[in-house]
C-alpha cells in the first residue's frame, strides 16, 4: 500500500499521496467557502432586520378599560362576544388610543344609568391593545334604546375588474414581493388588516396593504382609499401605486416608506434623547399642514381624512412626513359645508363636536391636527391614564400651563435642545387655535400653513421688531388660552 502511494503520478511527477492530499484539501477549502457564503448571506438577511427593527417597537400587551356602568358593562360584554369576527386592533405605542368604529350593521348603545357622584369620572368602554390601541364605541345615532341587530353581510364581494388608474397587481407578483406575505415581511397590523414589506421584480420597495374582509368592511375601506386619493399626488401625502382585487382579496400597494411612523419616533424607546430635533419636528408639522391644505383646498370634491394621528404619518430617512391611512377618509363637495356620517376617528384625536354630532368638515381634521402639534411638541400622548388627573388631558394641561405663563414645561424632555420661547410660543398658538372649542373659530389649513411659514420667515426681522411681534405672541397665546379654559 505504502508502495503504491510513493509512486510518482503523471501529474508532473508528483506522488501519488500528494495527489490524493491536494485533491482533499481542495474539497475542503471548497466546503469552507460555500459555507462562507452561506452564513455571510444569513448575515446580511439579519442585518436587513435589524436595520428595520431600528425603528422604536411598542408593546402589544393586550388591556381592558371597562366601564363603571353595569349597563354599558352589558352592553360592551356584547361586544366582546363578537371579537372573533372582528379584525385585529392597530397595535401602535402608548398614543395612539385605537380607532373609533361603529360598524355598519352592528350598533352599541350605552344606556343612561344613575350619574356617578360628582367629581367622579363616568368612563367609556374601551378596548385596548396595547398602551396605544383603543377602540372606543359610540351609539349610533340613528338607532333605538335597545342593541342593534347585526345583518347578514356576505364575505365575498364582487370582482372588481379595473378602475382605470395605476397599475393592477396580480395576488402572484404580490405573494412573490412578499415571500407569500412571510411574517417577517409584516411592518404594521390593525383593525384595517396587514402591512406587508415587499419588492418586486424591478427592486422597487412598496408597502403591501392587505384588507381584511370583516364582513364586507375590505370592500368598503378599499373603495374609499382609492376615491380618496387614487390620482391624487403630493410629496406629502403616501403615494398609492395601485391595487389588486382578485376575488374577495382586497389589497392596496403603496410607496415604501422606510423610517417607521412618527408615534415610533415620539412615544418608542429611543433613549433618553430623542433624534427628533425641533426643526426636525417643525418640518414634520408644516409638511403635514401642506398634505392636510392640498386635501382640504386643493381637490375638488375635497377629501376629509378624519384619522390625522401620529401612527398615520410617516417618515423618510430624512424625516419628511407622509400623510397615510385614507381607509376613513370621506369627501365633501363644494355644495356641502358638511356631512352626517357615523362617527369615526381615534379617541383623543376626534374634535367634540363631531363626536357628539356626527356632522363633519375640515374643520375636524383641523383640530386632529392641532393636537398632532401638542403631541409633537410635549412628546405626550392625547390621553394618558398614567399620568396625574391634572394631566389626563393632553389639551387640558397644557392650556393649564400656558396660563399659568410656563409654556416651557410643556416641551418633550427628551429634545436635544431647547427652542426660542417665541418660536415655542408661536406653534403653541397655532395649536390652540386649532383646538379651538368653536369650530368655526379654527383656521383653515391653508391659514396654519401660512402661520407656521410667517414664524420661520419673521427669524430675519430686526430686534425691535422681533421684541413687539414677542410681546403680541405672548398676549395672544395667553388669551387664546385663558378664553378655552373658561369655555
Amino acid at each position: 500500500m505504502d508502495d503504491q502511494l510513493s509512486k510518482p503520478t503523471s501529474i508532473f511527477g508528483i506522488r501519488l499521496w500528494v495527489v490524493i492530499g491536494i485533491a482533499v484539501g481542495a474539497a475542503i477549502v471548497i466546503f469552507l467557502f460555500v459555507l462562507s457564503l452561506w452564513l455571510i448571506s444569513k448575515c446580511s438577511s439579519k442585518k436587513r432586520k435589524a436595520s428595520q427593527s431600528s425603528i422604536p417597537v411598542v408593546s402589544k400587551e393586550i388591556q381592558e378599560i371597562t366601564s363603571t356602568n353595569s349597563a354599558a358593562q352589558r352592553h360592551h360584554q356584547v361586544f366582546s362576544s363578537n371579537k372573533e369576527n372582528n379584525t385585529q386592533i392597530q397595535h401602535n405605542p402608548s398614543g395612539d388610543l385605537g380607532r373609533i368604529m361603529v360598524a355598519e350593521h352592528q350598533t352599541l348603545l350605552v344606556e343612561r344609568t344613575q350619574e356617578p357622584p360628582l367629581g367622579v369620572e363616568r368612563k367609556i368602554p374601551i378596548e385596548t391593545a396595547g398602551k396605544a390601541g383603543n377602540r372606543v364605541l359610540y351609539p349610533d345615532k340613528h338607532c333605538g334604546s335597545s342593541v342593534g341587530m347585526i345583518d347578514p353581510v356576505p364575505s365575498v364581494v364582487p370582482e372588481v375588474s379595473h378602475l382605470g388608474w395605476g397599475r393592477w397587481y396580480t395576488l402572484r407578483e404580490l405573494e412573490d414581493a412578499t415571500n407569500s406575505f412571510s411574517d417577517q415581511n409584516v411592518i404594521g397590523e390593525g383593525g384595517y388588516g396587514i402591512v406587508y414589506y415587499g419588492v418586486l421584480e424591478d427592486n422597487t420597495q412598496i408597502a403591501v396593504k392587505n384588507l381584511l374582509n370583516n364582513k364586507g368592511q375590505a370592500e368598503k375601506e378599499f373603495k374609499v382609499e382609492v376615491e380618496a386619493i387614487g390620482r391624487v399626488r403630493h410629496k406629502c401625502l403616501a403615494k398609492l401605486l395601485g391595487y389588486c382585487a382578485e376575488g374577495a382579496q382586497r389589497m392596496l400597494v403603496y410607496e415604501f416608506v422606510n423610517n417607521g411612523n412618527l408615534e415610533q419616533w415620539l412615544h418608542g424607546d429611543v433613549g433618553p434623547v430623542s433624534p427628533l430635533t425641533w426643526e426636525i419636528r417643525m418640518n414634520i408639522i408644516l409638511g403635514t399642514a401642506k398634505g392636510l391644505t392640498y386635501l382640504h383646498e386643493g381637490l375638488e370634491p375635497k377629501v376629509v381624512h378624519r384619522d390625522i394621528k401620529s401612527s398615520n404619518i410617516l417618515l423618510d430617512k430624512q424625516w419628511n412626513p407622509k400623510v397615510s391611512d385614507f381607509g376613513l377618509a370621506k369627501l365633501l363637495g363644494s355644495e356641502r359645508s358638511y356631512v352626517t356620517t357615523r362617527v369615526m376617528g381615534t379617541f383623543g384625536y376626534v374634535a367634540p363636536e363631531y363626536a357628539s354630532t356626527g356632522m363633519l368638515n375640515e374643520r375636524n381634521d383641523v383640530y386632529s391636527f392641532g393636537i398632532l402639534i401638542m403631541e409633537i411638541i410635549s412628546g405626550r400622548n392625547p390621553v394618558d391614564y398614567s399620568r396625574p388627573p391634572a394631566e389626563v388631558n393632553l389639551v387640558d394641561w397644557l392650556k393649564m400651563m400656558v396660563t399659568n405663563r410656563t409654556p416651557e414645561g410643556v416641551l418633550d424632555p427628551k429634545l436635544p435642545e431647547k427652542p426660542s420661547s417665541r418660536a415655542l410660543k408661536k406653534t403653541l398658538l397655532v395649536a390652540l387655535r386649532c383646538v379651538d372649542p368653536n369650530a368655526q373659530k379654527r383656521p383653515k389649513m391653508g391659514q396654519v400653513v401660512h402661520m407656521l411659514e410667517a414664524d420661520q420667515d419673521s427669524s430675519f426681522r430686526d430686534d425691535r421688531t422681533r421684541t413687539s411681534a414677542r410681546t403680541n405672541v405672548e398676549s395672544q397665546i395667553e388669551a387664546a388660552a385663558h378664553k378655552q379654559v373658561k369655555e
